[in-house]
């Protein structure tokens, strides 16, 4: 079992920035990739970005050049550099682990709320 835990979402005027950051309970090497979702009110989740293992990185189109997805095997950290925050941002931001056998844990969310 693994648990995850988000934080640093808030309140951000458009063109601003948020890092979130997910705290996982074990050493995550061990996890074949994380990744952020998001789920804005009335549309389905979506992934937004995913890092794998090996550090590969993959982001959906509307967040490229914008979002940042790193990760901290020391500290068994991913994280979401979010920059030029547009209002289409706004939803719940869910961070998401996946092992080698394909289950999937995720985190409560954190919200994350861009004004204009």
């Amino acid at each position: 079992q693994v648990q995850l835990v988000e934080s640093g979402g808030g309140l951000v005027q458009a063109g601003g920035s948020l890092r979130l950051s997910c705290a996982a309970s074990i050493n995550i090497f061990s996890i074949n990739a994380m990744g952020w979702y998001r789920q804005a009110p009335g549309k389905q989740r979506e992934l937004v970005a995913v890092i794998t293992r090996g550090g590969n990185t993959n982001y959906i189109n509307s967040v490229k050049g914008r979002f940042t997805i790193s990760r901290d095997n020391a500290k068994n950290t991913v994280y979401l550099q979010m920059n030029s925050l547009e209002r289409e941002d706004t939803a719940v931001y869910y961070c998401n682990a996946q092992n080698s056998i394909g289950n999937m844990y995720w985190g409560q969310g954190t919200q994350v709320t861009v004004s204009s």
